[in-house]
């Protein structure tokens, strides 16, 4: 895990910031991206830029790269020139993640079983009237708060 970025976990001003704003955060990017009473996908990309936003509170414009190509894999966003994959999930568990955008299910699955994450994760898990999480997973490090 970057060293930089495990300061967010270290952070108490930070942590209380954290749970008081992202609940409120995230329930405005859902009310954005509904229509008809549905969630849409785009609401993984309003957060995605509520936790660079975030990033950018903690450490400052210059030191956070938001300007990544939509087409590069896996980096959302850069925290000292190194990449980090930004994930959001709604619910209790973790079988929501989607690691490729397809249509293509065999495609999808062979994805899936050679998967191998090249980079910092912050994981963020929204479960509406219990425990959600901001989780920072590399490999085999975990963070919470």
């Amino acid at each position: 895990m970057s060293s930089r970025l495990i300061e967010i976990f270290e952070d108490e001003n930070l942590i209380n910031k954290i749970k008081r704003r992202l609940p409120y955060l995230f329930r405005i990017a859902e009310l954005e991206s509904s229509r008809a009473g549905k969630i849409g996908m785009e609401v993984g990309s309003l957060r995605e830029r509520i936790i660079a936003a975030l990033l950018i509170y903690k450490f400052g414009e210059r030191n956070v790269e938001t300007e990544i190509p939509i087409t590069k894999r896996e980096v959302d966003v850069k925290l000292f020139a190194q990449p980090i994959s930004v994930k959001t999930i709604t619910g209790s568990g973790f079988s929501g993640v989607k690691l490729i955008w397809t249509v293509d299910a065999q495609k999808a699955e062979k994805f899936r079983e050679n998967y191998y994450p090249h980079y910092d994760i912050l994981l963020v898990r929204i479960n509406w009237g219990a425990t959600g999480g901001f989780l920072d997973t590399l490999r085999d490090s975990e963070e919470s708060i």
